[in-house]
């Protein structure tokens, strides 16, 4: 029994030194296993002819493998145990901490300018109203009062399509106005409607020029409808926009469709801008399109969405807005 005793003297040290579990179940198949001493002394105590001596030996040798059991159990308790806390630990979540928001989208500066803008008038009692941006040449300059001569019907500003093998007959619209026409023909007065939408030119792209942008025209009809209340119309439109105290002024101008026609400036970062060209509807868009001349008038105004971002926000290139760069949109979030 004595290597038994000096294999029970070294267990504890040698078992306190495992660090793994694959060390310890190692010692355990050593010390306590099928292959161990422990197990070849109790398969020699048939040997042993005494029945009061095999006892006493058989006792010896259970309780030296109760103690080394013991050992063992307590060294895996342990070693279990530490694998749990670090486990723990390397998925341990601080509660304390702030959650990780994702971040909120936004639409891009010109689609909520334009959002805004037709709020605006909304709550001026107008309805929205879209339409198609391939267009005929009739709607988009002939119903409209701009003859055939008209600069604008040029390649150089015009930018027509191949349909139908027609020439110069389709072409993708250079304003939102041919809607004008479009809703008056299906439409009886009185009328007030907005129009947003895409635009294009056959335009390079400059710090004030793109050959795609954003327009919003808007119609006003019904008797008596005088310049008056283009005037202050607008003028409460610049100051829901601009702000409150926003001072406009109106500058004759030319357009085939409005007689008479003005720009409309403000003044707004120091100094007068231009945002809009406006007029009283021409008698004769009225006549193309069925509205006695003689019963109604009106008046039509046009803006550009880039533009009034730009002014309003200070913004000097219109390729900022082009440019789809985060680090600039998200200013104006």
């Amino acid at each position: 029994m004595t290597h038994l005793e000096e294999l029970l003297a070294v267990a504890p040290s040698r078992i306190s030194e495992a660090m793994t579990i694959a060390e310890l179940d190692a010692l355990d198949a050593e010390f306590v296993g099928r292959s161990s001493a422990i197990a070849a002394a109790r398969r020699s105590l048939g040997e042993i002819a005494d029945g009061a001596e095999r006892g006493l030996a058989g006792k010896s040798i259970n309780q030296i493998a109760t103690q080394i059991s013991a050992l063992l159990d307590a060294r895996r308790s342990d070693l279990l145990g530490a694998q749990e806390s670090r486990r723990l630990s390397e998925d341990a979540v601080d509660v304390t901490l702030p959650g990780r928001r994702i971040p909120r989208g936004t639409h891009h500066l010109v689609q909520s300018t334009m959002d805004e803008i037709v709020d605006i008038f909304v709550g001026l009692g107008y309805t929205v109203a879209t339409g198609p941006e391939a267009e005929t040449e009739y709607y988009n300059f002939t119903a409209l009062n701009i003859p055939r001569t008209h600069p604008s019907r040029l390649e150089s500003d015009t930018l027509y399509l191949d349909y139908g093998g027609k020439k110069d007959e389709v072409l993708l619209r250079t304003h939102t106005s041919p809607m004008q026409a479009r809703y008056m023909e299906k439409h009886d007065p009185p009328t007030f409607v907005v129009v947003p939408g895409r635009v294009f030119r056959s335009d390079a792209v400059d710090a004030t020029h793109s050959p795609v942008f954003t327009q919003l025209e808007g119609l006003a009809v019904d008797t008596n409808i005088t310049l008056a209340d283009l005037k202050g119309t607008l003028a409460s439109f610049a100051q829901q926009f601009f702000g409150t105290d926003t001072k406009v002024k109106f500058i004759p101008h030319y357009f085939p469709f409005t007689e008479p026609s003005a720009e409309m400036h403000a003044y707004t970062n120091g100094r007068w801008i231009e945002l809009l060209g406006c007029g009283m509807v021409n008698p004769a868009v009225f006549e193309n399109v069925g509205y006695d001349p003689a019963v109604y008038t009106g008046f039509a105004f046009g803006m550009g969405m880039e533009r009034m971002a730009m002014v309003r926000h200070g913004i000097t290139d219109l390729r900022t807005l082009l440019a789809s760069d985060r680090r600039v949109l998200e200013q104006y979030r």
